[in-house]
């Protein structure tokens, strides 16, 4: 009942005109006098901020953040990925022979989430990690390794919550977002996905590297609102960082799988 009632209440406030009031409304420039009130509730640190708080035009511009480079050191290590994202693991473990993996009890297929079978088989048996990027996350998104993107997509149209709520009582919105899909080639022929994910009604992934190669730590682009960014990676390509553990909050350019 609860699911039905969250499902039912977001399909009433998921429409254009709500997701062009709420753009409005962040880009506007009165919106710059929430920045300082923003920061606190949220407990942003200021000092990682690449810029004075005044200098922000509006709460979108400051949302959209960059951060000074030395706060982010990134983890150089041939055999490392590192986290695109300042982000909290949401899940992470094992996709099925099936091409199905778990988040907050929902099952998500390989092909509702990449929309494209010449992709799924190469990640059947593979890894998933799942990271969440919260309002008070810096929300600039930076390769995970040295790579050469292969195949980049969009796919759906609305997007809809993917906090704690929206993941256990939405309409599975990792797989039914509007979301921009990367697969990169690495190694000795190894692949991995980013699947980056748009959410809060607002569908705003930009794009800041177009070209085809990554390099690790580099941006590569950002989240105008609210966000998840899921990884796939091939059978016995890597093994997760001691690190990862559910919940765990981790840093853009700290270690997340080794290179097998």
């Amino acid at each position: 009942m609860k699911e039905k009632i969250y499902q039912s209440l977001i399909e009433l406030t998921n429409g254009k005109y709500s997701s062009f009031m709420l753009k409005k409304l962040v880009t506007s420039p009165i919106s710059k006098n929430l920045i300082g009130r923003y920061s606190k509730v949220y407990g942003i640190d200021v000092n990682e901020v690449s810029g004075d708080l005044n200098s922000f035009a509006s709460l979108q511009d400051f949302f959209t953040r960059q951060l000074k480079e030395e706060v982010r050191p990134v983890n150089l290590s041939k055999d490392l990925f590192v986290s695109p994202v300042d982000a909290k693991v949401e899940s992470f473990g094992q996709i099925g022979e099936d091409a199905i993996f778990t988040v907050k009890g929902k099952p998500y297929t390989l092909m509702d989430l990449l929309g494209n079978e010449q992709v799924i088989d190469k990640y059947k048996n593979g890894q998933y990690i799942v990271f969440y990027l919260s309002p008070a996350n810096y929300h600039r998104i930076h390769s995970p390794l040295d790579g050469t993107v292969i195949r980049q997509y969009t796919l759906g149209n609305k997007s809809y919550p993917v906090n704690q709520l929206g993941l256990t009582y939405g309409k599975k919105p990792i797989s039914k977002n509007y979301r921009m899909v990367s697969e990169v080639q690495f190694q000795n022929n190894k692949h991995v996905t980013l699947i980056k994910v748009g959410a809060m009604f607002v569908n705003s992934i930009t794009l800041t590297n177009v070209s085809t190669a990554w390099k690790k730590g580099e941006e590569i682009g950002f989240f105008g609102f609210g966000s998840t960014v899921v990884m796939l990676f091939e059978k016995d390509s890597i093994s997760f960082t001691e690190n990862i553990n559910k919940g765990h909050n981790v840093k853009m350019g700290e270690p997340i799988a080794i290179m097998l």
